[in-house]
């Protein structure tokens, strides 16, 4: 990840200088306390400005609204306080000019408004894009006390200086380096960033080499062609810099934009799809224990017939045994053998054989509501298998936002699900003469394709035992080497993709069937054909 220098700040602020100058604050918003938006408006043209002083993103654009969506920019219901405080002093207000202090990342909004009593008064909108020591900062221009920052910073937080409401604004400390333009002589390419203004350690690093002529060119702007790397791992002022093959940019802003923008998208999806997966993995767990005891509880239960046997055999000798005894010794018809069968002495033989049939009843109904409880829970372990496979083979964002709804609890996503639902759900799609095959990446889009896409002699393919996608393949009559190929699909998107053999099992689709209230994507079949696949 490059980190926004200078020298790029300049470039920016150079090529949009003009549209800024003028234009209007018509909203601001802090969608998170790193990250502002500016809606600005000039001659007709509304552009939003999105301030990044996150220490890993920051940086300044005009953003476009493909960016905007690759952002997930999610505007709070509550703004917080350092946004109502730009509201209250900035909303339709004007920037008068806008500057960056001379080799500093900073750059400064002036802008033209009014007090409480109607004066015209002059406040600086300060951006301060330094990595960790990143700011925004408000204050008066006139008097230079601060009306406000996205984060004060104490003097436990810095020995330099302190910022802070009613404080004055003072600049950060000046680097002790010196403008290349003045230097002659030798240069050490070492030390390139250490000793000059506007060379950070990744553009030094790219200007290894380079003569001095064509480092003050660079320093001066001239003849700029920014460029974004193809893998998006880099980008550059100047294309000729960059060593992977390299996208042209229309400008500096766009560079910008969209290489930001990737690194934003690309964060949020690992941040989306670890949550999940943790998520995941507990209930998981929790359904994992749950079947473990079960299964001991069940182990317990198997005593239940034994329980029904003595008593039968207590019943048959009550007139040959004496009551109130601590043991009876009996013949087991059951297992051609002579027991003893131990009673409670403060019983009769009756009592006792009364006893072990309430037992026996007892542990037969729990038995069976532990087998329905066991069912039931297996099931669910499926499904959750079902939605970690989904999530490791997520490929954007889009696919996360589709199973997110299924791990939030319906009584907290009432309004997240209802939303999911109403999204057009497109699963894969594999196009073969007359024949279409479907191939659903997760639980939703597996719904979709059994209870919308499929009609009744279509045919439906499941890996058997493991996770996997449901597929689909539509058409009268298909060959068996069509059908051999549904089936490698459905093996290729599971999770026993990487086993030496594994069966494939396929049927139509009038003989699947989704019980009620099962979960996504779940669906009980007969009338199966089975196909290793080797």
């Amino acid at each position: 990840m490059i980190s926004f220098d200078s020298l790029t700040l300049k470039a920016f602020t150079e090529e949009n200088k003009d549209f800024l100058t003028g234009s209007r604050i018509q909203k601001i918003q802090q969608p998170t306390r790193r990250d502002f938006i500016l809606q600005i408006r000039k001659n007709g043209e509304t552009a939003k400005l999105y301030i990044n002083i996150n220490p890993q993103f920051h940086h300044i654009c005009l953003m476009n609204k493909d960016n905007e969506l690759k952002r997930r920019i999610e505007i709070p219901p509550k703004p917080p306080m350092f946004c109502m405080l730009l509201r209250k002093h900035l909303e339709n207000a004007v920037i008068s000019k806008v500057n960056q202090p001379e080799n500093e990342r900073i750059v400064e909004f002036y802008i033209e408004t009014y007090n409480e009593l109607n004066e015209k008064i002059y406040l600086c909108l300060t951006i301060e894009l330094m990595g960790k020591h990143s700011n925004v900062i408000l204050y008066n221009s006139d008097t230079g006390i601060i009306l406000g920052c996205a984060h004060n910073v104490g003097a436990e937080k810095s020995r330099e200086r302190e910022v802070a409401g009613t404080l004055p604004y003072i600049y950060p400390p000046k680097q002790r380096k010196t403008n290349i333009k003045e230097h002659s002589g030798n240069i050490n390419y070492n030390t390139l960033s250490k000793d000059f203004y506007l060379f950070s350690d990744y553009f030094a690093k790219l200007c290894k080499g380079k003569p001095l002529n064509t480092l003050i060119k660079y320093t001066e702007l001239t003849d700029i062609m920014p460029a974004v790397s193809a893998d998006y791992s880099e980008y550059s002022l100047y294309s000729e810099l960059l060593t992977n093959e390299c996208v042209p940019q229309k400008n500096v802003n766009e560079m910008i934009d969209n290489y930001y923008a990737h690194h934003q998208e690309k964060l949020k999806f690992e941040q989306l799809k670890s949550h999940l997966q943790t998520l995941t993995a507990q209930k998981l767990k929790r359904t994992r224990n749950s079947l473990t005891k079960i299964n001991t509880q069940l182990t317990k239960e198997n005593d239940a017939e034994k329980f029904r046997q003595w008593a039968d055999l207590i019943m048959a000798n009550l007139y040959t045994g004496k009551d109130f005894l601590t043991e009876i010794e009996v013949f087991d018809w059951y297992n051609n053998q002579q027991i003893k069968i131990p009673l409670d002495n403060s019983k009769t033989l009756k009592d006792n054989a009364n006893k072990y049939y309430k037992l026996y009843n007892k542990s037969k109904t729990s038995k069976e509501k532990l087998n329905e409880l066991k069912e039931e829970l297996s099931n669910l372990y499926s499904y959750f298998e079902q939605i970690a496979y989904s999530l490791n083979i997520a490929a954007d964002y889009e696919d996360l936002a589709e199973i997110k709804p299924e791990l939030i609890t319906e009584e907290n996503n009432k309004e997240s699900k209802k939303k999911a639902s109403c999204k057009a759900i497109e699963p894969e799609k594999i196009t073969k003469k007359e024949y279409t095959i479907y191939i659903g990446k997760n639980n939703r889009q597996n719904d979709y394709i059994v209870s919308k896409l499929s009609k009744d002699d279509d045919l439906w393919f499941h890996t058997k035992d493991c996770a996997g996608s449901h597929v689909l393949l539509k058409g009268e009559n298909p060959p068996e080497n069509l059908i051999l190929e549904c089936a490698q699909l459905a093996k290729k998107y599971s999770s026993g993709s990487n086993s030496s053999k594994i069966g494939v099992i396929y049927t139509k689709r009038k003989y699947l069937r989704k019980p009620p209230k099962a979960n996504l994507g779940y669906v009980t079949y007969r009338n199966e054909k089975e196909i290793i696949i080797d």
